[in-house]
């Protein structure tokens, strides 16, 4: 029986795909699911180290209790800007760690989520419009989800810092861990506060521009939508005690 030979052409859309499963392996898990050298309990415990070592304090070596580190979970999709992967490094499930509004500079854009937004390839205009909405609707499910931990742990927190003059042979060490967590705490919902701010405002720069070059009805509940994220970030259930001045908040 004559040996088969298959084309060049036929076989490289399979050696492409054969590659493209190879690094996906190497740079990501499964499914864009971060990888398991990196996925851990604690893997969003970095983000109280760096807001307050980026306001020049110390953070706490106490372990996290299953609400802080629940805390740390949520905020992590609110303070990644929206759009801010590339589709690749998603699908590979690339993960990195995000400079704290203290120590971002520039300041923030709020035109570049609205650029991406426009300058992305699409479908049509309605499918910008879809991303949009998609985006609002995520992050007022995330403030919910994000702020019914918060109440808890700053509630929890008082408590804490009014037991520290009742506490019975209380080493200097303790008590500094303790107020160092209770900042860390206060800084990370603060931090997330910020970010909504920002993302209100870059919301609704990307809605005017996709207003102004592409007119659609579904500019309305788009508009409906980020007035009603405005309004939760602009009275949020609780308020962290403020550690630090607030960071600037838009540009342009």
């Amino acid at each position: 029986m004559p040996e088969r030979s298959f084309p060049i052409r036929y076989l490289a859309p399979v050696l492409l795909l054969s590659v493209a499963a190879a690094l996906g392996g190497c740079s990501g898990g499964d499914f864009g699911r971060a990888r398991d050298d990196v996925r851990n309990d604690d893997m969003h415990r970095w983000i109280g180290a760096e807001a307050t070592s980026s306001v020049g304090l110390r953070p706490s070596q106490f372990q996290l209790t299953d609400l802080e580190r629940q805390l740390r979970d949520l905020a992590y999709p609110l303070i990644e800007p929206p759009l801010s992967r590339p589709a690749w490094r998603t699908v590979f499930g690339d993960y990195g760690t995000i400079a704290s509004p203290w120590r971002q500079t520039p300041v923030f854009d709020r035109t570049a989520y609205g650029r991406t937004l426009i300058d992305e390839p699409h479908r049509s205009h309605s499918s910008r419009y879809s991303q949009l909405i998609e985006d609002v609707r995520d992050d007022i499910n995330r403030f919910e989800l994000f702020y019914a931990t918060a109440i808890k742990v700053i509630e929890l927190d008082r408590k804490r810092d009014a037991s520290l003059s009742h506490m019975s042979e209380l080493s200097p060490r303790e008590h500094a861990d303790a107020v160092a967590r209770m900042q860390e705490n206060s800084l990370i919902v603060q931090w997330v506060h910020a970010c909504l701010e920002r993302r209100v405002s870059s919301y609704r720069w990307g809605l005017e521009r996709l207003v102004l070059q592409a007119p659609d009805p579904m500019a309305a509940d788009a508009d409906r939508l980020i007035g009603e994220l405005a309004a939760q970030t602009a009275n949020p259930p609780v308020q962290a005690a403020p550690v630090i001045g607030a960071p600037a908040v838009t540009k342009g």
